[in-house]
């Protein structure tokens, strides 16, 4: 029997004296992903086009010292917890718990992706895999107690697998020594034409979902579960992106276009449909599914072209779009909502499935 081949690795670059690598995973029909011991960045996937040439379909920095200073989070896996905690606080038992606050959407402080120093900078430990129509790496990383202000020591795993049917997968795992809140997420940039000059307002979506949570000016959930029926959030059927994205509606105008977290239908802890997007132009599709409560649809509205891009690209406003399935944001102060509290004994798993056709 024919032992598979492993990704090949390669030097990513060096922080703080620690080297990270660089997996490149590659399947039978010329699709490529890179994963980085960095931050478990995916930091590239690349499409075959008709003729065999390989299309890149993500956003990424042009050297190892952007995806050391990666403010956009472009590829990003996000923790402790992936996206907002409404004023860096919450409460677990009787003690109140205070984290940093690095982001302030309409000048109203919250806390964002893990902190000042999330996980995705920090260098994991990667350990290239392969089986049968798959190649993967698998990273670990361990969080001590008091972390960016977290209680517990976290076990982190995280494993990428790329397989002969176009499918990339993410899948995360962790545990921990005391109860913590735990939200992570990959934060993937897309754009489908493979022409980072131009927006993703020509991609048409489509979300699983028959609500989406409103927020507070500050991008924070109000807690209320709101029905997408006759309003710019209701993706259910293939849509334009540039038919919403601009529509008198509080939701759309306090996240600058659409910047939210929708409710997947189905079974919590199913995999199951969250989104599809296509791109007419190229033809390009993309499937997403998850086990996740939510998927936060994002469309590039913070990007301001001064990121240094492969090719000279420079990532303007809306040229990249993010589906970050998740557990729903500030879940640590919304008892309603899914619990997000990771105790001892047991195990947080999180699966990300993208199928490109």
């Amino acid at each position: 029997m024919t032992t598979p081949d492993l990704p090949s690795v390669s030097v990513h670059g060096v922080l703080d004296g620690q080297p990270a690598q660089l997996f490149t995973l590659i399947n039978s029909q010329g699709m490529t992903a890179q994963v980085s011991e960095l931050g478990a960045h995916l930091i590239s996937v690349a499409l075959p086009d008709e003729e065999g040439q390989p299309v890149e379909v993500t956003l990424g920095h042009a050297d190892f010292e952007g995806w050391c200073n990666n403010g956009p989070y472009l590829g990003a896996t996000c923790g402790r917890f992936g996206n907002r905690i409404a004023a860096g606080r919450f409460t677990l038992g009787e003690q109140t718990y205070t984290l940093a606050t690095n982001n302030d959407p309409a000048g109203i402080p919250c806390h964002l992706h893990g902190g000042v120093v999330g996980f995705n900078r920090k260098v994991w430990s990667g350990t290239p895999l392969a089986e049968a129509g798959r190649q993967g790496v698998q990273l670990t990383l361990t969080s001590p107690d008091g972390e960016e202000g977290y209680p517990g020591t976290l076990e982190v795993t995280v494993t990428y697998w790329l397989n002969d049917e176009n499918e990339l997968t993410w899948a995360a795992e962790a545990t921990t020594d005391k109860a913590t809140p735990v939200n992570l997420v990959n934060h993937t940039y897309w754009n489908l034409s493979g022409d980072f000059n131009t927006e993703i307002t020509d991609h048409e979506i489509e979300l699983n979902a028959d609500y989406f949570l409103p927020t507070t000016p500050g991008m924070i959930p109000t807690g209320e579960l709101q029905d997408v029926t006759g309003t710019p959030m209701d993706l259910r059927n293939p849509t334009m992106i540039a038919d919403g994205i601009d529509v008198e509606f509080d939701a759309i105008q306090f996240g600058g276009g659409y910047d939210h977290c929708w409710p997947v239908s189905g079974e919590l802890g199913m995999i199951r449909r969250a989104a599809v997007v296509c791109h007419p132009g190229s033809g390009r599709r993309m499937e997403v599914l998850t086990d996740q409560a939510g998927v936060q649809f994002y469309t590039g509205n913070f990007l301001d072209g001064t990121v240094h891009g492969r090719n000279g690209d420079s990532f303007r406003r809306r040229t990249g779009f993010c589906l970050e399935t998740e557990g729903f944001p500030d879940a640590p102060n919304h008892p309603g909502f899914p619990s997000c509290i990771l105790n001892p004994g047991q195990t947080y798993r999180h699966t990300l499935q993208v199928r490109f056709g």
